[in-house]
């Protein structure tokens, strides 16, 4: 198969469909890449390194789709990458469609086929493509928090940490990323206790810092006394 990797032109992305290493894999597997001169300079690989990995340098994002049979990204297409999608190609990448009927639009009226990293799912039902985003999301949430109580940006200008850092609402992977980066912090966490399968390594792990609460009003109202809440929601486009 040829596969395409055009460079990232959402504000912003500075990451890259296929890293160097995973060029190498396809390419070692029989298939042929086909790489848009820079695609890489965003994390620091530059077209030789793509070059000895075995791909094809292509001077323009137009002409990798052309040729390609399956593109490979890491966000969602603009709206003029869409246009240049057809019938019978591969789209590979993040969608996040349930937030953007208006890609979902463009995405069919270009007749390719779309796979979705955040919908592909494992033989337990799990999300694989999905939990690094979810951790990265976990990570980022306690650091803008962080920065979000700071006087200077209209915060009450207090420190993560103390008897209770904040509180999180929500499940999955985001969760329990968001529950170590606390921690990290010598900070103390609660989080609502109906989330099972979230919870429980959750516990293990953390122990003391972390307490869990049964959902009532009683609840909800000592969040307003916390410094942090971190609200998480998975919004599934399986459909």
């Amino acid at each position: 198969m040829r596969v395409g990797v055009p460079r990232e032109i959402k504000t912003h992305e500075y990451r890259v469909g296929l890293t160097p290493g995973a060029v190498r894999e396809y390419v070692h597997a029989g298939h042929e890449v086909l790489v848009e001169t820079n695609a890489g300079a965003g994390i620091g690989a530059d077209d030789e390194v793509y070059q000895r990995a075995g791909a094809r340098i292509i001077a323009t994002a137009a002409e990798v789709f052309a040729a390609a049979e399956m593109i490979v990204k890491v966000k969602e297409p603009q709206p003029n990458e869409w246009v240049r999608l057809r019938p019978g190609q591969i789209l590979f990448t993040y969608l996040h469609l349930a937030a953007d009927p208006e890609q979902a639009r463009g995405l069919l009226a270009s007749g390719c086929t779309a796979v979705a990293y955040e919908t592909v799912t494992d033989a337990k039902g799990g999300l694989p493509l999905l939990a690094p985003m979810s951790e990265v999301a976990g990570r980022l949430s306690i650091e803008a928090a962080g920065g979000a109580l700071q006087r200077h940006k209209g915060g009450r200008g207090l420190l993560l940490g103390g008897p209770v850092a904040g509180i999180i609402i929500g499940f999955s992977t985001v969760l329990m990323t968001a529950v170590h980066a606390v921690v990290n912090l010598l900070a103390f966490i609660v989080a609502p206790k109906t989330y099972g399968a979230s919870r429980q390594p959750a516990e293990e792990e953390e122990g003391e810092k972390t307490s869990f609460w049964q959902d009532s009003k009683a609840g909800f109202e000592y969040i307003l006394k916390n410094k942090v809440l971190v609200s998480i929601a998975f919004v599934s486009t399986l459909a």
